[in-house]
């Protein structure tokens, strides 16, 4: 618990999600039990809506999923926000509450975001119906945040950030154990694009390849050789990291095909390089295959930017935290690789994101984006208490 006296705000905060805890960990098994893919939230929507309308708030439901809402009259706007997404991941563990949709699940802990936001939602409404809220509160429950560009955009576009001094929100760390949140002033997660190269050739038998393009070694050359190149092209300071998930060519052995595919991501630590690689890995992929004679074919989907957590942001976010979880639940954490359109909020408006522990004390480790994944359920409620206190610090 915090290291100092509590202020009459967080002792309401803190007896309204004692009061709903049940609640919540009701609702977290409930969106896990019903996963829903990106832009396909519907359920998770409504959901979400009905609860934070019944707390007091002013929601406005988007045009396909997700939802804005709202409470206080005037002052400077604070948002939090969630995601509301699941993956396209079998669920693979037997808890009473796992996935009942084939082949989706909360393997990133999106309800675990989703009902921290709603438990800081019912516990701000009660602050201001109390008299005790000073400005404004925003929610955003963002849809779509694992498809690039994703839901992010799709927000400001509609203006979700109009007026929004400061944008705060948390994501689950099974590598923290529950009761810790990790916290990093500057850049937290990387920047993460999408690649797919088609390469195509006239095809041709395995023992004539003088008489043809190779293209299946062409296509190796690239899996190879483009992110060696890349990395001596980019600042290594960068930290350029190209990893393919998909590699298809042929139907048999002794068949050289006429077409092939790679897809995978390409990430790195820095902005800056980030906004050099869109136009250099199509010239280079070109410049690998050129001497195999086959046509390249590059579909570079630029992705997201670092989340980069403003030095006076992550201050509050980490008094929000001292005052739940003491000075001892304020952990460092170290930039990662990974992708987070949170990032997008962040280059309009200043803000953080903190890394949510979710690791029962002496218990396993899991892994973000697996179907093993599981979370000890009294994040939820750190979670929220942090999300409430972080609206109201100043």
């Amino acid at each position: 618990m915090s290291d100092s006296a509590p202020v009459p705000h967080e002792t309401l905060i803190d007896a309204v999600i004692d009061e709903h805890t049940d609640e919540l960990i009701d609702l977290r098994r409930d969106l896990h039990a019903h996963p829903e893919l990106s832009w396909r939230e519907l359920r998770t929507t409504a959901l979400v809506s009905a609860r934070v309308q019944r707390a007091g708030w002013r929601v406005t439901e988007l045009s396909r999923t997700g939802l804005v809402a709202d409470l206080g009259e005037q002052g400077p706007i604070v948002a939090l926000r969630a995601d509301l997404d699941a993956l396209p991941v079998p669920d693979l563990t037997s808890d009473p509450w796992a996935s009942t949709v084939e082949g989706v699940t909360h393997a990133c802990g999106h309800d675990v975001h989703t009902t921290a936001l709603v438990g800081a939602a019912i516990a701000l409404g009660r602050v201001h119906q109390a008299g005790l809220l000073p400005g404004r509160v925003r929610l955003l429950f963002q849809p779509a945040e694992e498809v690039m560009p994703g839901g992010a955009l799709s927000l400001m576009d509609l203006g979700a950030l109009d007026d929004v001094e400061r944008i705060f929100g948390l994501h689950c760390d099974p590598t923290l154990d529950v009761g810790s949140v990790g916290l990093r002033e500057g850049p937290i997660t990387g920047a993460a694009d999408h690649l797919d190269v088609t390469l195509t050739g006239s095809g041709g038998h395995t023992s004539r390849p003088h008489l043809t393009e190779d293209l299946t070694y062409a296509l190796a050359k690239v899996v190879t050789e483009l992110p060696s190149i890349l990395s001596r092209r980019l600042d290594p300071r960068s930290g350029v990291s190209v990893v393919w998930g998909l590699v298809r060519a042929g139907s048999a052995h002794n068949v050289i095909p006429a077409t092939g595919r790679i897809g995978g991501t390409v990430r790195m630590l820095d902005a800056v390089a980030w906004s050099e690689a869109e136009k250099l890995v199509p010239l280079l992929v070109e410049e690998i295959v050129a001497p195999y004679g086959v046509h390249a074919q590059v579909d570079y989907q630029r992705g997201v930017p670092p989340v980069v957590n403003d030095v006076a942001s992550i201050a509050l976010l980490g008094r929000a935290v001292e005052r739940v979880l003491g000075s001892a639940g304020h952990v460092p954490t170290q930039q990662s690789l990974g992708g987070e359109d949170f990032g997008w909020y962040l280059d309009r408006v200043p803000g953080a994101m903190g890394r949510l522990g979710t690791r029962t004390p002496g218990g396993p480790t899991y892994d973000l984006h697996q179907g093993n994944l599981r979370v000890d359920e009294r994040a939820v409620a750190v979670g929220a208490r942090v999300l409430a206190y972080a609206a109201l610090e100043d």
